[in-house]
């Protein structure tokens, strides 16, 4: 039982350490952006570096970029995402685009593992009486971990459940892949880069020019 506790209250800062965290929201039409690159009449601006705690580790671990985009179509045409003009990198690299359920799978919380706080439920507080022989007598055990494992593995089951839903709700609301893009409009996107780094991208098109506003093709 002494060597229970003992691993208990080594795991207890550990455990402490593991708490969910709050997914901040990204915001792409709210973001100033740091790169630009105009291809044919469309512009393309992005941004790394976009999530916090967990989900920033995760990104790292899993060698996964979420980038923000703005596209501006100044051009005489409706281009669509995917199909009219992708994403390369400046060196010319194919950029690897996932899926946005697989970025979600990829970077999201695991409620599940905060039930490792249950671990703490056996912890028991004592109270004792010193007599006036000198002998400790040890009573009243009251059993603080009933109280703080379940209560620490639910509130965090929840944070990252929550947490999670949110970072769903973003990817979706801003997926690009397929995205039709009106000639004068703006989108924002998130999307996700299969990289462990950081490399310039810019805008590639897969079908004829695109004339830049203002001006027409020639038969």
């Amino acid at each position: 039982m002494k060597t229970f506790k003992i691993a208990i209250l080594l795991l207890f800062p550990i455990l402490l350490g593991s708490c969910a965290s709050k997914y901040q929201a990204v915001g792409p039409s709210n973001l100033n952006y740091n790169s630009q690159h105009v291809e044919q009449g469309i512009s393309l601006e992005y941004k790394y570096d976009l999530l916090k705690k967990k989900y920033a580790k995760k990104e790292k671990k899993k060698d996964v970029r979420l980038v923000a985009v703005r596209i501006k179509n100044n051009s005489n045409e409706d281009v669509t995402f995917g199909e009219d003009i992708f994403l390369t990198y400046k060196n010319g690299g194919k950029v690897l685009l996932m899926p946005t359920e697989e970025v979600f799978s990829k970077l999201k919380q695991h409620p599940t593992s905060h039930l490792a706080y249950l671990l703490l439920s056996p912890i028991s507080v004592y109270t004792t009486k010193t007599h006036a022989n000198g002998l400790t007598e040890t009573s009243n055990a009251f059993p603080i971990g009933l109280i703080v494992g379940p209560g620490l593995a639910a509130g965090n089951l929840i944070a990252a459940s929550s947490a999670n839903k949110k970072f769903k709700r973003d990817l979706r609301e801003y997926d690009l892949h397929g995205k039709n893009i009106e000639r004068g409009a703006t989108v924002y996107g998130l999307v996700g880069i299969r990289a462990n780094n950081y490399d310039a991208l810019e805008l590639r098109f897969e079908s004829p020019a695109v004339p830049p506003h203002g001006e027409t093709t020639t038969p």
